[in-house]
Order: structure tokens, then C-alpha cells, then sequence
């Protein structure tokens, strides 16, 4: 499928209808619409989706390899776009110089190595980035993150990272697991951001939470997220896998 007059269509249709799904999210827990970050995850769709997603009015932008984000990124800036781009994959350490100078931040921190080169080239680059920790609250061996011992050291480290703003938590819920444990995970987070600004050192407000994607960002919304993470929803009726 091209990206046409008719995808636009489709794709401007998504976004204002996830847009009305995040505000109703809002609403029924008592939130300002103001305090949600829709963050449009372009992961797996070519760079013109992308852009027609810009196009729509998302101007927030999450990708998980460096290298598409790259093609992305060139993509819109040479149609004078401007875009906000999430990094919310890996980001190997010898990526970094290239990806630093596109990115509004970073949802996957995942070790003090990975923070302390992040610093380095953002000072190199006289750049301040801002972070968030990506936390395995459930300690599941097969989901990425931090545990709760290595964030806490993490912070410890926070004044000798003088390129980084470190603002917050990313998590994500334990695939398939119920409504119920959803909730239960996305709370556990935000007790756990809220417990760690208690002890992190004053330099450091942890005062975003990044969790919630397609399937569950109302319960996120509900738990306090301030960024959701959102594809799959923003692509229905687009046959990008064969773009």
C-alpha cells in the first residue's frame, strides 16, 4: 500500500479517534486531558505513514531501532516537519553520536553504562537529554527494565551524569496478562517513581511515567501515566507490512 490521499484519510481518522479514547481515559479518572502525552509509535510503518501521521496533527514521534528512526527523521525534516522523536527501543552505545542530536528523549535507559555514554556525548554535544528509567517492576526475566536494586543505584549516580535530565519512569504491562494485574502493575510503578523522588538526590524530579500502549493505556491513564506509548491503534486499515 502507498501512502496517498486516501491512507491520510484513514490515519488522520485514527489519530482524532485516539485522541477521544485518551481524553475519555482522562475523564473517568479524574484527569486533565493536558497531562497525557500521546506519543504515536511508528515502529513498523515506512517513513511517508509517518509523516502522514505528522500530517494529522501527532507531532510526538516513538521508535524502537535507531536506524529507522534515522530514515525517519530525514524523511520529515526534508518536508520541514517538525516532530518530537521518542526513543523507546535499545539504543546500543555505538548509536549514540548519530541519535542524540534527533532525539526530545530517551524511554529505555536500562543501565548506568548506558547513562553514563549518553552523558559523555550529550556534554560532547553541549545537548541536555532527557531520560527515563525503564523499569521490570514485576522482575520477569523475559521483559527488559531495571530492577528496583539497580534503579536505586542508578540515582545514586545521578550528580555525575551532567548530560542527562533524568525525569522519569517507562515500564510496560506483562503481555497478556488481565485488566486486573494490568492495573496492579501500572500502580506498583507509580509507587515505586513516587518512593524512589523521596530518596533520589535533590538534583533529580521523577515526575514523569511513561506506560500504556494500545491495549491498555486507559488503565495506565488511570494509574497516572503522563506518555502512552501508541501503535498498533493508529495504523488500523493500513496494510504498512507491505508498503
Amino acid at each position: 500500500m502507498d501512502a496517498t490521499a486516501q491512507t491520510q484519510e484513514v490515519i488522520r481518522q485514527n489519530w482524532l479517534r485516539v485522541q477521544e479514547q485518551v481524553a475519555e481515559a482522562c475523564e473517568a479518572s479524574g484527569r486533565n486531558r493536558s497531562e497525557v502525552t500521546i506519543v504515536g509509535v511508528s515502529k513498523y510503518v515506512p517513513p511517508e505513514f509517518a509523516y502522514q501521521l505528522t500530517q494529522a496533527g501527532c507531532d510526538q514521534l516513538g521508535e524502537n531501532r535507531p536506524q529507522s528512526l534515522w530514515d525517519k527523521y530525514q524523511f520529515c525534516e526534508e518536508r520541514h516537519t517538525a516532530v518530537e522523536w521518542h526513543m523507546i527501543g535499545h539504543l546500543q552505545r555505538n548509536k549514540i553520536r548519530r541519535t542524540l542530536p534527533m532525539l526530545r528523549c530517551i524511554h529505555s535507559l536500562d543501565s548506568l553504562r548506558l547513562a553514563q555514554a549518553l552523558s559523555e556525548a550529550a556534554v560532547a554535544q553541549g545537548s541536555v537529554l532527557t531520560a527515563f528509567l525503564e523499569v521490570n517492576v514485576s522482575e520477569d526475566q523475559s521483559k527488559t527494565g531495571l530492577p528496583r536494586s539497580q534503579l536505586v543505584e542508578l540515582l545514586e549516580h545521578a550528580d555525575s551524569l551532567p548530560g542527562l535530565q533524568l525525569s522519569g519512569l517507562m515500564a510496560m504491562s506483562t503481555h497478556g496478562a488481565s485488566a486486573t494485574q494490568t492495573r496492579r502493575e501500572f500502580a506498583a510503578v507509580r509507587e515505586l517513581r513516587d518512593t524512589l523522588n523521596a530518596t533520589a538526590p535533590s538534583t533529580i524530579s521523577l515526575t514523569e511515567l511513561s506506560m500504556g500502549m494500545s491495549g491498555d493505556f486507559a488503565d495506565a491513564i488511570a494509574e497516572g501515566a503522563t506518555l502512552v506509548r501508541i501503535g498498533s491503534s493508529l495504523w488500523e486499515g493500513i496494510d504498512y507490512h507491505h508498503a
